[in-house]
């Protein structure tokens, strides 16, 4: 597999850079969009192979715009993990209801954040469907 494509949707710029760097030094092509009507635009173009979606943005949220991709025949596919410091023991039930396919607690440990972005891209799909919450 070639460069993993990675799109974080995010409304805070500090979190955004912090992420970029992480994921860039781990070999991953990555790119952010601040709001929902940005990620909107760009996913056409940048196809990504995986989403880092915060929750709560301004406008329309990250629950919301997960429903919208996944409803969506182009974008169903692509694995959305809900990254938020909101998530609370069952909440991964809403989220999963959404269409997110995991989630990624908010502070990061990047120390494993490629390692968990990998999984959702290139784990074998028996075990992405299976394991909502990273180990």
């Amino acid at each position: 597999m070639g460069q993993t494509r990675v799109l974080v949707v995010d409304d805070n710029e500090a979190f955004i850079e912090m992420t970029k760097f992480v994921l860039t030094a781990a070999g991953n092509l990555v790119d952010a969009a601040s709001d929902a009507n940005s990620a909107l635009s760009m996913i056409p173009v940048f196809l990504p192979d995986v989403i880092l979606m915060d929750i709560q943005m301004p406008v329309i949220d990250g629950i919301e715009l997960t429903k919208r991709l996944k409803a969506d025949q182009a974008t169903r596919k692509i694995p959305i993990i809900a990254f938020t410091a909101y998530a609370t023991k069952g909440d991964e039930h809403d989220l999963k209801a959404a269409g997110f396919d995991g989630y990624i607690g908010k502070p990061v440990d990047v120390t494993t954040l490629a390692a968990e972005v990998a999984f959702w891209v290139e784990g074998p799909e028996s075990a992405r469907r299976s394991r909502f919450v990273w180990p």
